[in-house]
């Protein structure tokens, strides 16, 4: 580690990040998380040197595009190559299409990007409305809409209210901004700082979880249950605002799903939470549950996913199954503890099985935070950081099961996410 931070010492003085204006897309994808296979696309792999990123944590970062991740490609290494993001960007991104989407680290506006030739470029960018709503980096959470609106939704600065921002993505236009009608739970101080947002495209339905903490920026200090509301995402307006009785958490409520996926909709609409419960004695006890389609709240009969550790993210596979990534806490509970697993759920028999390679499952992973999967081509693309190894990458084949093993990444580079972006037009 030494040789590559004196690399990257001597990287940095040799590599400058510049910032490039284009033209925006003028035929937006007009629907939510389009499989970017029916166009070309690309891979984007994030590396962190000397410890995994998220959580807030202040880490380098690098990015590098690569067109395959297959077996027969080269290891994939960073040494003159990469683009270094952090001093602009934050980890926590929401992506759609070519671009990424985020509040950057000036923590004033509004930004749309894409990562190429060892650059950040500026596709477009809009401040923050004076006397308006202002977001932090990372602590924000999102949803698309139909005609290419993008919604941004977080607690406000002291955590007494809930604010939201509609933007016209293709040039970042502010179109409408406001504040939730709902209010701190009661024997709460604040709403946990994000809280999650869908879209329900099936009746046309904006669906948030949030929750009241007992101290605003505390960690564990959850003051209340769930609650889901629903809201019109045409006036706002909330419909239903409905407490349940059975989690205290959803999965990255404090970054919205910036860092990796909780929400899930399969084929007939019905949405699915990674969330968590905590026990009498402190245990954390992960639950996968459901809101059917239509309905307002969780359909309190089903639960996919009820163990002890953490439900870490989750992808939907079709077919209802879903990818998830998760922890098993007696191997290690912090955020570099090898002790995070890939496993298959059935959401209809309510069953996970580990994903396995040559009949061995695949190794434990470092890493808690970032969506370490992606799916392109009917495939999904699993990134591994295994104690002892270079990460590597795991390819499963949705249609049949099957799962190969990938391209590497160098040795000594923290392995943080995989993005799948379309190659620019």
């Amino acid at each position: 580690m030494k040789d590559l931070k004196f690399l990257f010492g001597m990287l940095a003085m040799i590599m400058t990040i510049t910032f490039s204006a284009c033209s925006d897309d003028e035929n937006p994808i007009p629907t939510p998380d389009p499989d970017p296979s029916e166009n070309s696309y690309h891979f984007d792999i994030w590396i962190a040197i000397d410890k995994h990123g998220g959580m807030g944590r202040d880490v380098k970062t690098l990015v590098r595009s690569v067109s395959s991740l297959e077996a027969d490609q080269p290891i994939i290494d960073f040494v003159g190559e990469g683009t270094e993001v952090n001093s602009k960007l934050t980890l926590e991104n929401i992506i759609k299409g070519a671009y990424y989407y985020q509040v950057p680290v000036s923590g004033d506006r509004f930004g749309k990007y894409t990562l190429s030739d060892n650059q950040i470029n500026i596709i477009q960018e809009q401040k923050f409305n004076d006397n308006g709503n202002t977001y932090s980096p990372r602590k924000y959470t999102h949803a698309w809409m139909p005609d290419n609106k993008l919604i941004i939704m977080a607690a406000n600065g002291d955590g007494t209210k809930v604010i939201y921002t509609q933007l016209n993505a293709s040039n970042m236009e502010i179109l409408k901004e406001g504040t939730l009608d709902i209010q701190v739970p009661e024997g709460s101080s604040s709403f946990t700082t994000s809280g999650i947002l869908a879209y329900r495209e099936k009746d046309n339905k904006l669906i948030y979880f949030y929750y009241g903490k007992a101290k605003k920026g505390a960690l564990n200090s959850t003051a209340s249950k769930v609650f889901t509301a629903v809201i019109n995402p045409s006036t706002m307006a909330v419909e239903s605002n409905i407490q349940t009785t059975i989690i205290d958490e959803m999965v990255g409520s404090a970054y919205g799903e910036l860092l990796q996926k909780c929400v899930a909709f399969d084929e007939s609409g019905n949405l699915y939470l990674a969330s968590l419960s905590n026990d009498a004695d402190g245990v954390e006890r992960s639950h996968l549950l459901k809101i059917r389609t239509g309905e307002k709240d969780f359909d309190p009969n089903y639960d996919g996913f009820s163990t002890d550790g953490k439900l870490l993210s989750i992808e939907y596979l079709g077919n209802n199954k879903v990818l998830a990534y998760a922890r098993e806490d007696q191997l290690g509970t912090s955020i570099d503890s090898f002790s995070h697993y890939y496993a298959i759920i059935d959401l209809t028999n309510k069953s996970h099985t580990r994903l396995s390679y040559n009949g061995t499952d695949l190794p434990y992973s470092g890493g808690r935070f970032s969506q370490r999967t992606a799916i392109a081509g009917g495939k999904a693309y699993i990134g591994v950081n295994p104690k002892g190894d270079n990460p590597c990458i795991y390819i499963y084949d949705i249609a049949t099961g099957t799962v190969t093993k990938g391209r590497e990444i160098a040795e000594g580079y923290y392995f943080e996410q995989i993005r799948v972006l379309e190659d620019e037009k």
